[in-house]
């Protein structure tokens, strides 16, 4: 049960952001009713997802492995639901998707790069924050500077979502019952 009522006032903001969440996602997503109790975290939050939404120099399946990592260590439910939505477009198999909260148990179905993104988006994810300089290193030689800030900054990203949408009660939505997760293997 959410913990802020998900009736936010029924302002303009709020009626934007309603029509358009429901026209990309089929339905008012719980975070934006939450939030919509205040007009200024909205705009913030808004221009934050459009934003990242452009951002370009991370592998987008790398990139939804590490916010799936970070949203099951946190707890998220509500995240790891829309996580398998959002999969969905990228082609993730759903055996990668089902195995992320525990990766270190299924040898094989990560790659190396995978699995040092999975250990990184935990890392960042612990608290405090756990990163060592060799698997940096080795994301740095892997991905390139700018897809290591990439994923640095998604994963803090996830962190900031997956915290409010807990600290908020929300749970799942049905996002991943509503989807097959396709497999391009």
């Amino acid at each position: 049960m959410a913990r802020i009522s998900l009736d936010p006032p029924r302002t303009l903001l709020y009626r934007i952001s309603e029509w358009y969440s429901r026209r990309t996602y089929g339905e008012v997503l719980d975070p934006v009713r939450a939030m919509a109790h205040h007009r200024r975290v909205t705009l913030t939050d808004i221009r934050l997802e459009l934003s990242l939404a452009r951002w370009n120099k991370l592998d987008p399946q790398l990139k939804i492995l590490a916010v799936m990592a970070s949203s099951h260590l946190i707890g998220c439910s509500w995240c790891t639901d829309f996580g398998y939505w959002e999969a969905r477009d990228e082609g993730l198999p759903s055996a990668k998707l089902h195995a992320v909260p525990s990766w270190r148990e299924h040898p094989g179905v990560f790659t190396e790069a995978e699995q040092d993104v999975l250990e990184y988006a935990e890392a960042m994810s612990a608290t405090p924050p756990a990163v060592t300089d060799e698997l940096a290193a080795r994301l740095l030689e892997r991905l390139g500077e700018p897809a290591f800030v990439e994923l640095t900054a998604m994963v803090a990203v996830e962190n900031l979502r997956s915290r409010m949408n807990s600290a908020f009660g929300l749970t799942g939505q049905g996002f991943a019952d509503r989807c097959a997760v396709p497999s391009r293997t």
